[in-house]
């Protein structure tokens, strides 16, 4: 034998031979951990997809119950604020399914709504800045609302929602700014420039709610229409229009055979613009706020504002900036838009 015993082969503790199959588990593993990014989130991505369906489809919904439509189309903006919240789930859960699913709401949204983020719109010399506010009935200090609305500087003032008693708080707050005045019902509209002709604009209630003004101004005539459209209610019947869905289809007669070339048509419509049931009224006329101002604009509840219900439309002129007011006592808050004639 040899001097040099041969020693048992000794292995490290922990060296021991692999167990059988114990590499592919591994391999496995960690494929399944790279597939899971796709398996997961399968509940949030049909989440993401319910939510492109009213912004794909609103038109589709009818107003036979409860004017259901009509209640879809003015908080449509509204469904956007899912996307960021499934967002942030997806992000948590790690799943690239829920993320690819969420790039639908997200581009059909920035096709819908993505121009009123866009800044810079319109821009350049202006010949009128024009206002218009609902006053509020209810609104305990007229004296400072008149106030608020004189530091905008507009040339054209219209008001609607005036009592008798705050119309004299009015004339005399706007006397030595305005020296042209008109006022109709519950409607009223102040003017730095001549006003040539006015009247009243039946829409079909007892009392009136909306007038036309021809106002001279230095750059051309044109014609001022200020409305106040009829209420509606969200209650258990339902969103109630009728009585508004009346209204729009009278004044928007009116306008549609209104001879003077340059158009302008500011109030409180009771409805967004994207609520099908103002497209009697808004056909063939242009939004400031969607073609020179920044962001949705919203007006109504002054403390919290969630829809665009007051609105500055022209025909024959062309807005070059339109931006909302802070509030000023009432439950809407003013909109203002500069003008070329």
């Amino acid at each position: 034998m040899s001097d040099r015993q041969t020693l048992p082969n000794r292995r490290k503790p922990g060296t021991g031979r692999r167990k059988p199959g114990a590499g592919s588990s591994r391999v496995a593993s960690r494929r399944q951990r790279k597939g899971g990014k796709w398996r997961r989130g399968w509940f949030i991505a049909v989440l993401a997809l319910l939510v492109a369906l009213p912004l794909l489809f609103h038109r589709r919904i009818p107003n036979s119950f409860g004017n259901l439509g009509s209640l879809v189309d003015t908080f449509l903006p509204w469904v956007g604020v899912a996307i960021p919240v499934l967002a942030i789930a997806a992000i948590v859960r790690r799943s690239a399914t829920a993320g690819v699913a969420l790039l639908v709401p997200a581009l059909i949204w920035g096709m819908m709504f993505g121009n009123a983020l866009v800044p810079g719109k319109g821009g350049g010399a202006y010949d009128v800045r024009v206002l218009s506010h609902n006053v509020d009935a209810a609104n305990k200090d007229p004296e400072q609302t008149a106030k608020d609305l004189l530091a905008a500087d507009a040339d054209i003032v219209a008001l609607e929602e005036i009592t008798s008693a705050d119309l004299k708080v009015y004339k005399a707050a706007f006397a030595k700014t305005y020296p042209h005045v008109v006022a109709r019902g519950t409607v009223a509209l102040w003017s730095k420039f001549p006003v040539e002709e006015s009247e009243s604009v039946d829409v079909g209630f007892a009392w009136t709610r909306a007038l036309r003004a021809e106002v001279a101004t230095p750059e051309g005539k044109v014609a001022v229409y200020v409305a106040h459209l009829a209420s509606v209610r969200v209650g258990t019947s339902g969103f109630t229009s009728d009585q508004r869905n009346n209204t729009i289809k009278q004044l928007g007669q009116q306008i549609a055979q209104e001879k003077v070339a340059g158009v302008i048509v500011m109030g409180d419509f009771n409805g967004t613009a994207n609520d099908r049931s103002l497209a009697p009224l808004t056909y063939g006329l242009r939004s400031a706020q969607g073609a020179a101002g920044f962001g949705f604009g919203f007006t109504w509840p002054a403390n919290f504002p969630m829809a665009r219900i007051d609105h500055i439309l022209v025909r024959g002129v062309t807005p070059t900036k339109a931006w909302v007011m802070d509030s000023t006592g009432s439950d809407h808050r003013p909109v203002v838009a500069e003008l070329r004639i």
